[in-house]
């Protein structure tokens, strides 16, 4: 039997796992799925937007994989601390996949970043999504009546959204209480989303731009003349992408149309580069200035020398993941993923038996959740080419023994579905469907069928 072990319990280690028991070329393979935390599916619970159910609904799917008995979910199971240290953890396995995905912003890096009221994307939605590790964040909403997302991806829609939508739109969903109280007593009234190039250029896709203008009592706005800095904008027959060619269909058909008088106003700023946020009263946030940019003819933007500031008393940077090092990988700070060939870890330039990568911590934070189906089956595929040389190794004991001997607490599959019964009456005690418990101290309580 060859005994498996994965990191992490996002889609990347789900499907890794899933295309591990499936094969039929290495019989009896059993993989135990650990995770940091005690609640399974990685950013499918933590990462996607609480009003986005359709794509949370894949947890469904996950949930399916991690019942199969030849899996086994051991979540509450830091890898790479000092109670299961990344050699231990081979010992107790004869290989290890690791997907922990990349769960460091990027910085701006520009004066002033350090000032109250400027926060990452990645923060923000660990907050309203119910992270654990976010449970003591603050977002002084009340106080804030206009914001500004610096970035043009589907994280910076996804937060730009979140701060617009009212609480009837927002109180259906499983996010957790404080969050919901937060936001429906927030302040804010305009929210400015900021790329540095043109709308032709916008990483976001169409159908979550397309829901910013479909939102109730809330405008979205752009300036037809700062569109008509973009020669792709301007000229329909300008070949583009089709994700960004409809795009631009969009943004047109906006910029075509008056306002409607909503109480909310959502502004999609291009051509803008950030280079200080402005500081205030108190050491908190004003506003930010920006340098208007141009394109350059290859692609990317020039400066003109032209600055401009927006007043605003929240700042969220939503400019791309990077990964983290884990402690006994190798890692490469350029790239921010594990140097690997085809999955297999490299140590040195040589493929260290053993360990493997999948997912972001392989190869970047890019694409989609589906992307990391194949990202998963290539390197799953050479760890069972590797199979006859990993079997040969004489295992000790089940590892839940050992773990736990160790002092671990892992969180199996019962306490998370534990976990999951809290939630739902946590929900039904708000007049609410399944609310999300938000702390670490809740989590484990309820995953061990105590008060919350």
């Amino acid at each position: 039997m060859l005994r498996i072990a994965v990191v992490g319990s996002g889609p990347s280690g789900v499907y890794a796992a899933q295309t591990l028991v499936q094969q039929r070329e290495v019989p009896g393979v059993r993989v135990d799925v650990l995770d940091r935390l005690p609640a399974p599916y990685g950013l499918v619970r933590y990462g996607v937007a609480p009003d986005h159910e359709k794509i949370k609904s894949l947890q469904g799917s996950l949930r399916t994989v991690l019942e199969d008995e030849r899996i086994r979910f051991l979540g509450n199971v830091e890898v790479g601390g000092p109670g299961l240290p990344t050699g231990r953890l081979l010992e107790l396995y004869h290989a290890v996949v690791y997907c922990v995905g990349a769960a460091r912003d990027r910085l701006l890096g520009i004066p002033g970043e350090e000032l109250a009221g400027v926060h990452s994307a990645t923060a923000f939605v660990a907050w309203y999504s119910g992270h654990p590790d976010a449970a003591a964040e603050a977002f002084d909403l009340p106080g804030v009546d206009a914001a500004i997302v610096v970035g043009a991806g589907n994280v910076a829609v996804d937060v730009t959204r979140i701060l617009a939508r009212g609480v009837p739109e927002l109180a259906p969903t499983d996010m957790p209480q404080p969050a919901l109280g937060a936001l429906g007593a927030s302040g804010v009234r305009e929210v400015r989303m900021v790329a540095r190039r043109g709308p032709s250029q916008a990483k976001f896709t169409t159908k979550e731009l397309r829901e910013l203008g479909t939102m109730p009592d809330v405008d979205a706005v752009v300036d037809p003349a700062e569109l008509a800095l973009d020669p792709a904008y301007t000229d329909p027959g300008a070949p583009l992408p089709a994700v960004n060619r409809r795009n631009t269909e969009v943004l047109r058909g906006w910029a075509a149309d008056p306002p409607r008088g909503g109480g909310r106003r959502i502004t999609l700023r291009f051509f803008l580069r950030p280079v200080e946020v402005l500081g205030g009263p108190g050491g908190r946030v004003a506003g930010m200035r920006f340098e208007r940019t141009l394109p350059d003819g290859r692609g990317g933007v020039r400066g003109t020398g032209a600055y401009e500031d927006i007043p605003a008393r929240l700042i969220l940077r939503s400019v791309g993941y990077q990964g983290v090092p884990l402690p006994g990988l190798p890692f490469d700070e350029a790239t921010g993923t594990v140097p690997h060939a085809a999955g297999r870890v490299l140590r040195g330039g040589r493929a260290a038996l053993g360990e493997y990568v999948a997912g972001w911590i392989k190869r970047g934070p890019t694409g989609v959740i589906g992307t990391n189906r194949p990202c998963a089956k290539e390197t799953a595929s050479s760890l069972l080419q590797d199979a006859g040389e990993l079997a040969r190794r004489t295992l000790p004991r089940d590892p839940l023994e050992v773990l736990r001997a160790a002092g671990l607490r892992p969180v199996e599959w019962p306490g998370w579905l534990a976990i999951e019964a809290a939630e739902a009456e946590l929900g039904r005690s708000l007049g609410r469907r399944s609310v999300k418990i938000p702390d670490w101290a809740g989590l484990l309580a309820a995953a061990a069928g105590g008060p919350g």
